[in-house]
C-alpha cells in the first residue's frame, strides 16, 4: 500500500475516488462544499432531496462529476456534529469515517482513494498521528484472515494507494506518520496471522522459524532459538513442567534489536506462547477450546512488535522473549499437587494445570534479568478473570511501578488501544501461600487476574515491570472469530516515545 499527501485544490487531484464528509442533516463539510461548487452543486442537490442521509459510516458513490478530476466522489456519513464550540469531529467518528471510506473503496475497482474528511482538533489528533492513524486503519481494514480453505480465494481488492488531503505546513509530519502507521499495520498483521493459524501449524517450532525469518529480513535483529536441551540447561523448571505433556518440542525465542546508536539499558518484551492450551490435566470445557490456539497471542504480539521496531529502526535497545510450548494432558503431564522449581529457585505447587501461562512467564522473566533491563513488559492471555472485570474493551495493566502503569495507559489512549490500571498489591500475593512450596500457582476465584499478576510479581524484585493481561482484547470469539492485533499499537506508542519520536 502506498500513502501520499495532496496540498493543492481538491478538485484538481487526479485520482480514482475522493472521499468527503456529510453530516446527518445533509450539510456538506468544507471539503465537500469545495467540490460541490466545481460540479454545479450536484452533491448538495443529492443530499437535499434525501438520497443520502449522512448517518455514521454510511457511504454513497457518485460518478462522472463535471469540474472534478476524480472519476468518483464517495460521500461518507459523519453523523451529528461534534459537541465542541467549533463543531469539530470526534476522534471516534473520524476513525469510523476513515474505515467506512476504505471499506467502500474495496468493494469497487478503485485503485486509488483520497481522504478529504474533516479531522479532529490538532490537540486531539496531531498531523503526525493523523498520518499514522490513516496507515494503521487502512492496514486493519484491508487485512484478510489467512484461512486454509480449499475453495478458490475471492478476488483481492484493487486499492493500492491512499492519499490524504492536507496543508503544506502539515505535509512532512503526516508523511512521518505514514511510515510509523505502515510499520504498525505490518506488525499487527504479523501478530494476527500467527494467532489465527491453527495449533497444528503454528507450533513452537513454527514460531521459532518465523523469528529467524525476521532476522534475515532486518539487519538490526539478532535471533536465538533455544531448544529443549538449552532450556534444561537454563533450569527453567516451571516452563519445562508445562511442556512435558506435549509431543511438540518447546522453544525459547530471543529477538534482539540493538542498533549502533542505541544507548542505555533495554526494554524487554516478554510473551506467553502457549500454541495450544487444553488446560492439561485440569481440562478445559470443550465448547470453546478451539479458541485456545489464540493462547500464544502474547508471543505473537512480541514478534509483531519487534518486526515494527526493526522496520522503523528505532534508536533504542529492545529485546523480545517468547516462551513457546503446548499444554497437553498425556501420561507425562504435570498433575495438581506436583511441585516444580523455577529458574529463579522458588518452588511452586501446581494446584491447577490450566494456570500454565504464569509458569512459562516466570522463567522468561528471570531470563530477562541477564539483559539488565530498564523496563520489562510481559503480555499474555493470562486469565478469564480479566474478561469478567474489563470485558473486551480494555487490556489490564498491572505493575510494580505506578508511573509505568500510568504511562502505558496513556499510550493506550493515544493509540486508541485502551488499557486500565489494575491493582497488584501484597495482599494478592498473600493469597498464593502453600503448605508445601514457596507458593501455589493459583489462589481461588476471587481477584483471579490480580493474583495471577501477583504470582508474576514475585519474580520481578529489582525490576521495573508491567504485566498486560490481554485475554479480553487480543482476540474475539463467536462468528467474527479472529485475532485483533492488540496491544501492538499501545506497545509501539510506548517504544516510539522512548525513542524520542513522540
Amino acid at each position: 500500500m502506498q500513502f501520499d499527501t495532496w496540498t493543492k485544490a481538491l478538485a484538481e487531484l487526479p485520482i480514482d475516488c475522493v472521499a468527503v464528509g456529510v453530516q446527518d442533516d445533509g450539510e456538506l463539510t468544507p471539503e465537500a462544499k469545495a467540490l460541490d461548487l466545481r460540479c454545479r452543486e450536484k452533491l448538495s442537490r443529492l443530499t437535499k432531496r434525501g438520497d443520502f442521509g449522512g448517518k455514521p459510516g454510511e457511504t454513497w458513490l457518485v460518478t462522472d462529476l463535471e469540474g472534478v478530476r476524480a472519476e468518483r466522489v464517495l460521500l461518507v456519513g459523519l453523523g451529528a456534529k461534534g459537541q465542541s464550540s467549533k463543531d469539530q469531529i470526534t476522534r471516534k467518528a473520524w476513525r469510523r469515517a476513515v474505515t467506512a471510506a476504505i471499506s467502500a473503496a474495496t468493494r469497487t475497482r478503485v485503485t486509488s482513494l483520497a481522504l478529504a474528511l474533516p479531522r479532529p482538533a490538532a490537540k486531539v489528533l496531531s498531523d503526525e498521528r493523523l498520518g499514522r492513524a490513516v496507515a494503521e486503519h487502512a492496514g486493519h481494514t484491508l487485512y484478510r484472515v489467512n484461512d486454509l480453505k480449499s475453495a478458490k480465494k475471492p478476488r483481492p481488492h484493487a486499492l493500492a494507494r491512499v492519499v490524504v488531503a492536507t496543508t503544506a505546513k502539515a505535509d512532512a509530519a503526516v508523511k512521518k506518520g505514514f511510515k510509523q502507521g505502515t510499520a504498525l499495520a505490518g506488525g499487527a498483521a504479523l501478530m494476527r496471522n500467527l494467532a489465527n493459524l491453527p495449533g497444528n501449524v503454528c507450533t513452537p517450532t513454527y514460531l521459532g522459524k518465523t523469528a529467524e525469518g525476521l532476522a534475515r529480513t532486518h539487519k538490526s535483529l539478532k535471533v536465538k532459538v533455544l531448544g529443549l536441551p538449552e532450556i534444561k540447561r537454563e533450569k527453567m523448571g516451571c516452563f519445562l513442567a508445562v511442556t512435558q505433556g506435549s509431543e511438540e518440542p518447546p522453544r525459547f525465542i530471543v529477538i534482539e534489536h540493538k542498533p549502533a546508536r542505541a544507548k542505555g539499558a533495554p526494554v524487554v518484551l516478554v510473551g506467553k506462547g502457549i500454541t495450544f492450551d487444553t488446560g492439561g490435566i485440569s481440562l478445559k470445557d470443550p465448547p470453546t477450546m478451539d479458541e485456545m490456539k489464540f493462547d500464544m497471542s502474547g508471543a505473537a504480539c512480541v514478534i509483531g512488535t519487534m518486526n515494527a521496531v526493526a522496520e522503523l529502526n528505532l534508536p533504542i535497545h529492545v529485546v523480545g522473549l517468547v516462551a513457546a510450548c503446548e499444554n497437553m494432558p498425556d501420561g507425562r503431564a504435570i498433575k495438581p499437587g506436583d511441585i516444580v522449581t523455577s529458574a529463579h529457585g522458588l518452588t511452586v505447587e501446581i494446584l491447577n494445570t490450566d494456570a500454565e501461562g504464569r509458569l512459562v512467564l516466570c522463567d522468561a522473566l528471570n531470563y530477562a534479568r541477564r539483559f539488565k533491563p530498564d523496563v520489562v513488559i510481559d503480555m499474555a492471555t493470562l486469565t478469564g478473570a480479566i474478561v469478567v472485570a474489563l470485558g473486551v474493551h480494555h487490556t489490564g495493566v498491572f505493575s510494580n511501578t505506578d508511573s509505568l502503569a500510568r504511562e502505558l495507559v496513556d499510550c493506550g489512549l493515544a493509540a486508541d488501544d485502551r488499557a486500565w490500571h489494575m491493582p497488584v498489591g501484597d495482599e494478592y500475593g498473600e493469597q498464593l501461600k502453600s503448605n508445601f512450596a514457596d507458593m501455589a500457582n493459583v489462589a481461588g476465584r476471587d481477584g483471579g487476574s490480580c493474583t495471577a499478576a501477583a504470582f508474576l510479581a514475585k519474580f520481578t524484585q529489582g525490576l521495573t515491570w508491567a504485566h498486560l493481561d490481554i485475554a479480553g482484547t487480543a482476540y474475539q470469539g463467536g462468528a467474527g472469530k479472529g485475532s485483533t492485533g492488540r496491544p501492538t499499537a499501545m506497545l509501539l506508542e510506548y517504544l516510539l516515545r522512548r525513542a524520542g519520536t513522540r
